[in-house]
């Protein structure tokens, strides 16, 4: 297989730029396992949120009380608008 061409490489790194930019936006979650063994969400906001394993089963093991906590204190929580 021969090398690519220079302009073959122009357009590759274009199409992936505009996946990485269309993934940015799309509102997916994306989780990763960190170099220290903890697992990341991507896309909740600017930065990931890192958690390991026991302290995600933990926080996932509340997840009614957290809904419960949530809804009784809406009305002072801040929330996105609408659009």
């Amino acid at each position: 297989m021969s090398e690519p061409t220079y302009e073959e490489l122009k357009a590759r790194l274009s199409q992936l730029e505009k996946e990485v930019d269309t993934k940015k936006r799309s509102g997916d979650l994306i989780f990763k396992v960190g170099e220290k063994g903890g697992v990341s969400v991507y896309g909740l906001g600017r930065f990931p949120v890192t958690l390991y394993y026991e302290q995600w089963n933990r926080l996932l093991g509340t997840a009614e009380d957290l809904k419960k906590f949530m809804e009784e204190n809406k009305s002072r929580l801040k929330l996105k608008e609408q659009g």
